[in-house]
């Protein structure tokens, strides 16, 4: 069986994706790291009219090097008067330039001269901050499909939008399989190992700002894990499994999304995570994560973190890796692409990335120790120096 390759199975994640959740009007108060469904349109100019940048005097740029009386006092709020002329108007930051005025000059540059001050010579527009200048009246300030950040909701504080039409969370079913799988905190049991995989997954998940259905561990049976899905299809928008898509007698789940949908994507050319699965249960999309947990991290990461995003009506993010020197040399050349977990050590034309010794697929220690992971494509041997893509974790989870 030909693997498919990595940017092929995103092509086809991307095409394959659509908005699965409801909007709502949100206070600005409650709209923190959810997603914009609307374009916001600025129903006002910022600053709504020109003002000065600095504390000093508004002038006509024609008065100057000339001793000028000081006719009015403008601070911020306040709506100036038409300047007389011959005159010049006590200003502080971000008062309205007073009607006749072009130029503001800053105080320290005014020379007093008993009731009257001197003017130097200034130009036309000089620390005027124009009406609109940081945003015009029907401006798209915030695109739909945003992730909104606290910058946002400044923004929007800012253009007197006190509401945000936004997508509900996306929710997420969630289940491992596996008979050998145990819970943290029971005392350790002869050929079982501890459940990683829920945590770290559920954790991702809260990252993503999903809501969870938690529907735990699955027993090895084909009734059970057809059971499982069905539940899953009833109760989410997206279905994820972490175990049973490979190919050993006990593993049912790439069966069972077959019987009950269909499997559109089965084997991957990535490193770790061969196994990665997509299809649909019922009109539910499905999404099959190896049981190895580094592999499951390295294909939610690259994955299904885009396709969620996607589903939750954000628009489908294109981080640029950054190019970092390889700092160090292999002569092997694998047939998948490879996503080691790495650090990044140095700064600047120095900086190199450096692998954990150990990539086996069900090391997460290698995870905690790394920055991000570097992509080594299918077919290239490393060589000290080369440039590779590097995704932080810090962007991949953006």
């Amino acid at each position: 069986m030909t693997l498919m390759p990595v940017d092929d199975a995103l092509d086809q994640l991307r095409a394959a994706a659509r908005v699965c959740v409801t909007t709502r009007a949100r206070p600005l108060a409650e709209a923190m790291a959810v997603v914009l469904a609307a374009d916001l349109r600025s129903p006002v100019s910022v600053p709504p009219s020109d003002n000065s940048a600095m504390d000093g005097y508004a002038v006509e740029s024609s008065d100057s090097e000339r001793l000028l009386s000081v006719s009015q006092r403008v601070p911020a709020g306040a709506c100036p008067a038409p300047l007389q002329a011959g005159t010049a108007a006590r200003i502080f930051t971000g008062a309205p330039i007073p009607p006749g005025a072009d130029a503001v000059v800053a105080q320290e540059q005014v020379e007093p001269q008993g009731d009257q001050v001197h003017m130097p010579a200034v130009a036309r527009g000089a620390n005027i901050r124009r009406r609109g200048q940081d945003v015009a009246a029907g401006d798209v300030v915030i695109p739909a499909g945003t992730r909104l950040t606290p910058w946002h909701l400044g923004l929007a504080a800012s253009v007197g939008v006190a509401s945000l039409t936004v997508h509900e969370p996306l929710t997420v079913a969630l289940f491992s399989t596996g008979d050998e799988l145990q819970e943290p905190g029971e005392a350790p049991r002869e050929g079982a190992i501890y459940n990683s995989n829920r945590y770290l997954l559920k954790a991702l998940l809260a990252r993503c700002q999903c809501r969870v259905v938690d529907l735990g561990v699955v027993a090895d049976t084909p009734a059970a894990t057809r059971d499982a899905l069905e539940q899953a299809a009833a109760s989410a928008d997206v279905i994820i499994s972490t175990g049973g898509v490979s190919v050993g007698e006990e593993d049912h789940v790439r069966a069972a999304v077959t019987a009950l949908g269909e499997l559109a994507l089965w084997k991957l050319a990535i490193k770790p995570g061969k196994p990665f699965a997509f299809g649909r249960v019922a009109d539910t999309f499905f999404l099959g994560l190896p049981g190895n947990p580094a592999s499951a991290l390295v294909t939610f990461l690259v994955l299904v973190k885009p396709f969620l995003d996607a589903c939750a009506g954000r628009c489908w993010p294109s981080p640029l890796p950054l190019p970092v020197a390889a700092g160090w040399h292999s002569d092997r050349v694998g047939s998948r692409q490879e996503y080691l977990r790495v650090q990044l050590q140095g700064q600047g034309e120095q900086a190199r990335l450096v692998p954990h010794p150990n990539q086996s697929s069900g090391m997460l220690s290698s995870a905690c120790w790394a920055d991000g992971l570097a992509v080594v494509p299918a077919g290239t041997a490393v060589s000290e120096g080369m440039l590779l893509a590097f995704h932080p974790f810090s962007q991949l989870l953006d």
